[in-house]
């Protein structure tokens, strides 16, 4: 049992079966990525009862099990050999597997060094737990001495898919120290590169409205001066480190650094890194609750930008029931509030299917202005960037003219004309406020109206209440498709319960399938609101 042929026989065994099964794991890691290597998130997407995940790793485990034995018995007369020929079936089973699941993420794994380190400390794993099983095995064969047990003897590899999941949890738990260490060292670099360009930074955060009140301060900033900013929604630390370090930012006046918060601390982390000259903070909702808790922890992480901003910058905070309770009037900043019954805000507000038009409000100056944006947290948006510009010395002339200059946000109620139909791309939009704002737009149109959703995430206990409320807001609309099964059954129940139509409503597991329920249904003069397209780790 343990001659250097035996030895040998149990590493090349242990690494073949190692290496295919890790092949079956790329939905896995593709999932563990999207929830930013959080094993707690990653753990409770295994644990969805929708998703199969274990599931489908036992019946591959059951079907290779039952495969092998079947050709180990047939095969007895093979001798020694029969349990070689019993372990055919595994990459065949294997190959059908990662078939199946080359489609399974919407969001496709990204190739990214750490997905790499993670892969490969997961083969590792699964090298030392099949060369276990192997000497396990083996020792059963030999001290049994029996002639079956002997040609079956690697039949138990069969089971290993089953442990998948937790295993590649491990090879990330075993991958963290060193990748916060790497990216201590990355954020360390690009916040020296910040400091050293000496641009004036500004700080962005909030529960909603971060990525649009960045662009549209870039767009009006840009109207006098250099302006660089965070692309699309990076918005952790080392999604800001990324960006700085792809910057040129030797010219730059200002760097607009988009600050995201799911954990206590992170806001404190990227005032850290960006050391803002200036913050706005677009509001708090009940965002996040997924991770915080309750609304009072992350009113409390948001305020935490007020803090990290240097003495004698500009605050700019957008009046909700939540930032009302703040405690403005201590802080070493020139705190500017937008909203209603302030200086500086948005109200008159008239929208259309092809804009909006509003009364904007400079510390207590009208002026008249057209936006191409459309609903109305687009212009609370536009509101917020003014009010930073504003206070940061730019005439009313350059704010203005920058207002007209903002363009759509992608995937953030853009508009995309179809063949006549509005398409309403709201993919990006997964909190409360921003959802009934979409829906206003979408009742605007004259034409039929149809929307897509799986319904909104990261709410917490205040999840299935808000996705019931939503369900509410769908009723009276000419059809409504409801994509997945994590979030929908509270969609659907608000939805009958406010008198909605069920033969309006269908229920299906993907995107894909959702955008095939709308053939022939629509015409020109239509228009369909995909509203929040979950990543995989929700759904």
């Amino acid at each position: 049992m343990f001659t250097l042929t035996a030895i040998v026989e149990y590493i090349v065994v242990a690494i073949a079966a190692a290496l295919l099964y890790a092949l079956c794991t790329r939905r896995l890691l593709g999932a563990l990525q999207q929830a930013g290597y959080d094993g707690k998130i990653y753990a409770r997407w295994t644990h969805r009862k929708g998703n199969m995940v274990y599931s489908r790793y036992i019946l591959l485990a059951f079907l290779i099990a039952l495969a092998s034995l079947v050709i180990g018995v047939c095969f007895t007369f093979a001798g020694e050999w029969a349990a070689y020929i019993a372990l055919v079936p595994v990459p065949g089973f294997v190959a059908v597997y990662c078939v199946a699941e080359r489609r399974a993420l919407k969001v496709p794994l990204r190739a990214t060094r750490r997905a790499g380190r993670i892969f490969g400390v997961n083969v590792v794993l699964l090298v030392l737990v099949c060369f276990a099983l192997a000497l396990g095995v083996n020792a059963v064969a030999f001290y049994t001495a029996a002639e079956i047990v002997d040609h079956l003897r690697y039949l138990p590899f069969a089971a290993v898919p089953i442990l998948l999941p937790v295993l590649l949890r491990l090879a990330a738990g075993i991958e963290r120290p060193y990748a916060l260490a790497r990216n201590k060292k990355y954020v360390a670099a690009a916040k020296e590169k910040l400091a050293a360009a000496g641009c004036r930074s500004i700080g962005i955060t909030g529960s909603f409205g971060k990525t649009s009140v960045k662009n549209f301060l870039a767009s009006i900033l840009s109207e006098r001066y250099s302006v660089v900013m965070t692309p699309a929604s990076y918005n952790t630390p080392v999604g800001v480190a990324r960006a700085i370090d792809g910057a040129q930012l030797q010219n730059a006046d200002f760097f607009l650094a988009e600050m995201g918060a799911r954990h206590t601390g992170d806001i404190a982390e990227l005032c850290a890194l960006v050391g803002p000259d200036h913050c706005i903070l677009t509001g708090v909702c009940p965002q996040h609750l997924e991770t915080f808790g309750d609304l009072h922890a992350v009113l409390a992480e948001k305020e935490q930008i007020l803090h990290g901003t240097k003495a004698g910058g500009v605050a700019v905070v957008g009046m909700d029931e939540n930032t009302r309770t703040l405690a403005l009037e201590g802080l070493p900043l020139r705190c500017v509030r937008v909203g209603e019954g302030e200086a500086y805000g948005a109200r008159n507000i008239r929208l259309a299917t092809d804009g909006a038009e509003f009364t904007l409000l400079l510390n207590g100056e009208e002026h008249e202005v057209r936006t191409r944006l459309l609903g109305r947290h687009s212009v609370h948006d536009l509101a917020l960037a003014a009010a930073m510009a504003h206070s940061l010395g730019m005439s009313r002339e350059d704010i203005l003219h920058g207002i007209a200059q903002a363009g759509y946000v992608p995937h953030r109620l853009q508009p995309i004309d179809s063949g006549g139909v509005t398409v309403l791309d709201d993919a990006y939009n997964a909190n409360i406020e921003g959802a009934a704002c979409a829906l206003e737009v979408l009742r605007l149109f004259e034409g039929k109206k149809f929307v897509v959703t799986p319904g909104l995430v990261e709410l917490g206990i205040l999840e299935e209440s808000a996705n019931r409320s939503l369900g509410e807001q769908l009723a009276g609309l000419d059809g409504v498709i409801l994509v997945g099964e994590t979030l929908v059954l509270p969609v659907k129940e608000g939805y009958l319960a406010a008198g909605g139509d069920p033969d309006k409503l269908c229920v299906v597991p993907t995107l894909a399938r959702a955008q095939a329920a709308l053939d022939g249904k629509l015409q020109a003069g239509d228009a369909v609101l995909f509203l929040n397209d979950l990543p995989d780790i929700y759904n």
